[in-house]
């Protein structure tokens, strides 16, 4: 269940039917969250202020090298929740139940998104409230949200609801930034859809501004310029993370900014990923910047079992269920002509189509399914390609026994990890 998938009757559709499938599948997480491959383009914000960091390394943990000096990769958990039949307080337990049996396991971090009106993603319109939930029931793991989408807030809001989580924490924030895709969003703050990209810049040199203590100047009542600083203040500068997938644009433009990056295998295989690791790292490079203590954050569609065998039946009806949902979010932008595709060319036969190629994919080559064992093959594989971290995706529709199992399971494959590192040096 861990190797690469195989061809599928999809191989079969007409030239047209298959670019509109593919596109469908493809598009999957560009709302907010992974991936978003937009480019963020010129000018770079100011550096951010010199702080001492949270750790070694970004993230709740120094992370561990192996004898060939590749780093085992940390082990995270990632909620997307896209089934809508429960109550959202159902959802918001199990994040609450899945991030205590994480913390208590030595997880590095727990990753919630941002989404908005639409049920796909629903019980996560706000990242930041949610993990402050999350902060006071947790000890030591990370909180992250990926991702924010920055040109739909006011950066000053953004400064003082994280400095909030930071203090609540103790420290343990970090989030992604995205410039979001969907026009329906904007909403929030219709001029800045067509200037987004522009826009995500802009907002990190606020927030690095903010975050060091320094003032911004807004207009105030009458026109009057008004300098304002934000409260509270992290006391270390959080960890930022650039969303990212298929475009290399995107890629060089987190290298150039000095953040990791935060990806997905959605739409883009290892080998892709591999590549645009070395451009990140030549655009560091180019930058000025430290090639080390950088992190590629890969989000996986998880779930693992003793029982390897089981899996695929388990997941099978929520994982299809799941890309579904999706399927109809895409439907909604693409009949606004935002996708260039009219979504009425899609038959009923070419969307069980697709649903099938979509699972084939996800057991195969765009998730982590089976048994703890069987996955380190397909791990070693990401963290040869330049993952440094697994963002474990795992409440696409699984009852909450089968999710914490799955999380119990994270912490014996991060044990695991650990060990074949050690006996590596």
């Amino acid at each position: 269940m861990t190797t690469d998938t195989p061809p599928s009757w999809l191989d079969g559709l007409g030239p047209a039917h298959r670019r509109l499938l593919e596109r469908l599948l493809r598009d999957r997480d560009r709302r907010d969250g992974p991936p978003s491959d937009r480019p963020v383009p010129a000018p770079a914000p100011p550096a951010p202020p010199t702080r001492t960091p949270v750790t070694a390394l970004p993230g709740g943990s120094t992370g561990d090298a192996s004898g060939d000096g590749a780093p085992t990769p940390r082990i995270s958990l990632f909620f997307f929740s896209a089934d809508t039949d429960d109550h959202p307080w159902d959802k918001h337990a199990l994040v609450l139940e899945c991030a205590e049996l994480a913390d208590s396991l030595g997880l590095d971090s727990v990753w919630v998104p941002e989404r908005h009106f639409d049920p796909f993603g629903a019980p996560y319109p706000s990242p930041g409230l949610l993990l402050a939930a999350v902060a006071a029931r947790t000890r030591r793991i990370a909180l992250r949200s990926g991702s924010v989408v920055l040109p739909l807030h006011d950066p000053l809001l953004v400064a003082e609801e994280w400095g909030v989580l930071d203090s609540l924490s103790r420290g343990r924030t970090g989030m992604s930034l995205a410039s979001g895709w969907h026009a329906d969003d904007f909403v929030l703050r219709p001029d800045a859809y067509e200037r987004r990209k522009e826009a995500l810049e802009e907002g990190l040199a606020e927030l690095y501004t903010l975050w060091s203590g320094d003032s911004v100047t807004r207009t105030g009542p009458g026109g009057r310029p008004v300098d304002v600083r934000a409260y509270p203040r992290p006391e270390r500068l959080p960890e930022v993370w650039l969303t990212s997938s298929r475009n290399p644009d995107t890629w060089r433009t987190a290298g150039r900014l000095d953040l990791h990056v935060l990806t997905a295998l959605l739409e883009q295989t290892v080998e892709e990923v591999a590549e645009k690791v070395g451009l990140y790292q030549q655009a560091l490079t180019e930058a000025g910047h430290a090639t080390t203590g950088h992190q590629v954050t890969c989000m996986l569609h998880t779930h693992l079992a003793r029982d390897a065998a089981a899996v695929e039946e388990r997941v099978r009806g929520p994982l299809t269920r799941y890309l579904s949902a999706h399927m109809d979010l895409f439907s909604k932008f693409a009949a606004g002509g935002g996708a260039g595709i009219d979504p009425d060319e899609v038959t009923e036969a070419d969307r069980q189509a697709l649903l099938e190629h979509g699972l084939r994919r996800y057991m195969g080559a765009s998730g982590l399914f089976g048994s703890v064992e069987n996955c380190l093959p397909r791990i070693e594989r990401l963290t040869a390609a330049g993952i440094t971290e697994l963002g474990c995706l795992v409440d696409f529709g699984l009852p909450r026994e089968q999710v914490l199992e799955s999380v119990e399971e994270l912490g014996r494959l991060r044990v695991a990890l650990r060990e074949k590192g050690s006996a590596a040096r």
